[in-house]
């Protein structure tokens, strides 16, 4: 049972949160979405089922909130990674070594993975993917570090199509090879240079 008191109200709040949505993808992933019920939540995360109401009315909403943390978490990363690099060139790699790998070590399967999924919050993290990604490519392809004959909405659906692929890579080496095919595909032609 965690320890759900800090030293602050906000602090006690986000604890709650945290074990509740741990808790609960735990549980949905070991007993199957249809099984688990608000009773079991509560009990493994050391809460009494009222308290828990006060956070989520149902074990769906928890999942879809957990989906959320996650999501922005990622895009965080991005983010970040983004920033630390140094030029535009640098910054779009970044962007993209920094989802590849996202992409190979997240959940994909399971029926956390296919609940979450449908949801249209699902919609609006790709959106903002999408972009981060055409900036990314927009803004290299004006210092000249990627092409400018496809529009850069178009090379970031490339780049986010050709990643997704590292899902299915085995090792960090295949997928630095991946991330090294799809750049090589964003280089400018070599009649535009």
């Amino acid at each position: 049972m965690p320890k759900l008191w800090d030293e602050t109200i906000d602090g006690h709040r986000r604890a709650v949160r945290d074990a509740v949505l741990e808790t609960t993808v735990a549980l949905v992933t070991e007993h199957g979405l249809a099984t688990v019920t608000m009773s079991q939540i509560a009990k493994e995360a050391g809460l009494g089922r009222a308290t828990l109401y006060k956070y989520f009315p149902d074990v769906q909403s928890i999942l879809l909130a957990w989906h959320e943390l996650h999501v922005a978490a990622h895009l965080d990363h991005l983010r970040a990674a983004r920033d630390r690099a140094d030029g535009p060139a640098a910054r779009l790699e970044a962007v993209l070594s920094a989802y590849a790998r996202i992409t190979r070590t997240r959940r994909h399967d399971g029926e956390v993975a296919a609940f979450v999924h449908r949801d249209r919050q699902v919609a609006a993290a790709e959106r903002q993917l999408h972009d981060l990604v055409r900036d990314a490519v927009a803004e290299a392809a004006a210092a000249g570090a990627a092409r400018t004959d496809i529009p850069p909405g178009e090379l970031a659906a490339y780049c986010l199509h050709a990643l997704a692929a590292a899902a299915a890579l085995p090792t960090e080496a295949s997928v630095g090879r991946l991330l090294t095919a799809t750049l090589t595909g964003l280089r400018p032609p070599p009649d535009s240079l």
